[in-house]
């Protein structure tokens, strides 16, 4: 798609986090395409450190949530912008020259997505939500997906005890009283969207 315009052209690949730094700060490019879902540091970690060494980079975040918290965070950890996968090819195409001429961009579906929800039951949720460190949130998102302990503890490269931590923290914040409640949450919020 992004190779099919004439003024653009694709400098490289990483399939994670560990091997796209050393590559976007070696090559430079103009833009970089990141998805939050990453194996071992999240995306978000990833444009923490390359906003911490390269300033000038713009990022654009095309990921398959679509609720405002995450496009929110995006923009906080330095991102410039937030697509969600499920755009036609021209939304994304915008969205890249949006950015590249200087302007933060984020898709209408995810400024319209809080409209779905009664005002007061998404201030609650996001309430709660907000409450989570960005590897808390992780850990929602993965419980969400069926992940097992184990398997979370491989992709984030995290022994047991941090994976046992993380779940007793996100508990305690969110007040939830047992781990089966927890993971009902996270499911529901994985498929909808919602608390």
């Amino acid at each position: 798609m992004i190779e099919g315009e004439e003024d653009f052209s694709v400098r490289g690949f990483a399939q994670d986090a560990e091997t796209a730094l050393p590559a976007i700060l070696r090559v430079k490019p103009d833009i970089i395409l990141v998805d939050l879902t990453l194996p071992g540091k999240s995306g978000l970690e990833l444009i923490k450190e390359i906003r911490s060494q390269d300033t000038n980079i713009k990022i654009l975040v095309i990921s398959m949530h679509d609720e405002a918290l995450y496009a929110d965070r995006v923009l906080r950890a330095g991102g410039d912008g937030y697509v969600m996968k499920q755009e036609a090819p021209d939304e994304i195409i915008h969205a890249i020259r949006d950015i590249l001429a200087g302007h933060l961009h984020v898709s209408e579906a995810v400024l319209a997505a809080p409209k779905k929800a009664s005002k007061e039951s998404l201030a609650h949720s996001k309430r709660r939500l907000d409450q989570l460190s960005d590897e808390e949130l992780e850990f929602l998102e993965l419980a969400g997906r069926g992940k097992s302990h184990k398997e979370m503890g491989r992709e984030l490269k995290v022994g047991p005890r941090a994976i046992a931590a993380r779940s007793l923290q996100v508990r305690k914040k969110m007040g939830f009283k047992s781990a089966d409640e927890l993971l009902r949450y996270a499911v529901c919020w994985v498929e909808t969207g919602a608390s």
